[in-house]
């Protein structure tokens, strides 16, 4: 992996992690449905804009279908349930829970044949974990069924990514990124549309919600999604889900500024954990592209 690829996974996981406080904003006033709902909309619009402003053509209807089933996994679910986990748990506590993701996806990779199951990615993965327990001290919850539903839920959404990254590496290989991306989201905002609209008497769109699903909705899913699939083009699936690693501190200084969150002199050891376990699972090492670099040159 090269230096930019890895740079680049660390800007979106900044603002990735940003998407946690914002649902916890959104979805209490907005309902986990319509939040899904509107963010997809959002998204589907700026992607289209943004093909219609670079005149690329939309994929073949053949192709619909498969980039529907990748919308569900990556998408529908996972919005869905990291909304309604929002309306129960701590933004940490999702953070950390979405770091889950990249292990599923070095499973179902292995599974699927596509990625070598190495000892130095499984290495990553707890190294991984380990780091996210130092950059998210969890307080004290009292354990209820809610509670555990809400942890069951973001597991469930992780894994959805980690599995359907997969899905989405396919796509880059027969799909522009952009096209791919867009139809994605045009076809969750479909999937999305009766439950949404059911729920728009309940919902009450202050200033803050709006906002948020805007920030969601064109920035976090819209955008994201596209340069996420684009990176796709060039890493490995496991590799790109690795970002959520790195989430969780994103989470919590996000958190932190615009929710009062406690942050904790645990980033800094948690910190260079995640980042040791995202080399580790992404084959990054800039000693090694230095050398290159120094043998072409």
């Amino acid at each position: 992996m090269q230096t930019r690829h890895f740079l680049q996974l660390i800007a979106m996981s900044a603002l990735w992690g940003a998407s946690f406080p914002l649902l916890r904003i959104a979805s209490p006033a907005l309902g986990p449905w319509l939040l899904a709902g509107l963010r997809c909309l959002l998204a589907a619009l700026v992607l289209a804009i943004l093909m219609l402003v670079l005149r690329q053509k939309w994929p073949a209807r053949a192709a619909w279908p498969r980039l529907a089933l990748t919308s569900l996994l990556t998408v529908v679910s996972c919005f869905v349930l990291f909304n309604w986990a929002a309306l129960v748990i701590p933004a940490g506590y999702s953070a950390v829970l979405n770091a889950t993701a990249p292990l599923f996806g070095v499973l179902a990779a292995a599974a699927a044949g596509e990625e070598r199951l190495s000892s130095r990615r499984l290495l990553g993965c707890a190294i991984g974990f380990a780091g996210v327990a130092l950059l998210v001290q969890l307080g004290p919850v009292a354990v209820t069924p809610q509670v555990l539903l809400a942890a069951l839920a973001c597991t469930g959404a992780a894994a959805g990514y980690g599995v359907g990254a997969i899905l989405m590496k396919r796509a880059t290989l027969e799909h522009d990124a952009l096209p791919a991306s867009a139809v994605v989201h045009v076809t969750a905002a479909v999937m999305l549309l009766l439950p949404a609209g059911a729920s728009v008497p309940s919902a009450n769109f202050s200033t803050g919600a709006l906002v948020s699903v805007a920030v969601l909705g064109l920035f976090t899913s819209g955008l994201m999604y596209w340069l996420s699939m684009r990176l796709m083009r060039e890493i490995s699936s496991s590799a790109a889900t690795s970002a959520a690693f790195m989430i969780p501190l994103f989470g919590v200084a996000w958190g932190g500024l615009f929710l009062g969150e406690p942050v904790t002199w645990g980033m800094a050891p948690g910190c260079v954990l995640v980042l040791l376990a995202t080399a580790l699972i992404t084959g990054f090492n800039p000693f090694s592209e230095r050398k290159t670099h120094a043998a072409n040159s």
